[in-house]
């Protein structure tokens, strides 16, 4: 299962993921935002977030206008590990290194066609499971 939220700023490029979710079989979660009013982002960065952590998802999608802001968000959430990514070698890269389980992207950044590609890469690649990648990992967990 996929979470997906993102605040007014990515509504639109959430819809043609979810669209392509639907088309393609894909099981999701859709945190919101559910329209194009003002939001604020660290709520839905939470809510996505949250929902990996109690294994209710397994991997999550959240999209801002430039995808900082809800990247940091969800960064700062105990065994979360967001990537913002803006292409398919990033998003390759950070699934094989970094065992990453959340996708951020900018959708004043990225357009849609470019952002399918990208989710397609990030839900296709496996983390590597390499001794080194794993410390780093660990690492990261550590306060």
């Amino acid at each position: 299962m996929i979470a997906i939220g993102n605040d007014h700023t990515g509504y639109e490029l959430k819809k043609v993921i979810t669209d392509y979710f639907d088309e393609k079989g894909i099981e999701y979660k859709d945190f919101g935002s559910a329209k194009v009013d003002a939001s604020d982002y660290p709520d839905f960065a939470k809510a996505v977030g949250r929902s990996i952590q109690n294994k209710e998802c397994d991997k999550g999608i959240i999209i801002c206008g430039t995808g900082i802001g809800i990247s940091i968000a969800a960064n700062k959430m105990k065994g979360i590990r967001a990537a913002l990514c803006h292409d398919c070698f990033s998003a390759e890269a950070t699934r094989l290194h970094n065992d990453a389980n959340v996708l951020a992207m900018g959708a004043r950044v990225v357009g849609p066609g470019l952002a399918l590609k990208i989710v397609e890469t990030f839900l296709g690649t496996d983390f590597s499971g390499a001794e080194r990648h794993m410390k780093r990992i660990s690492m990261l967990e550590e306060d």
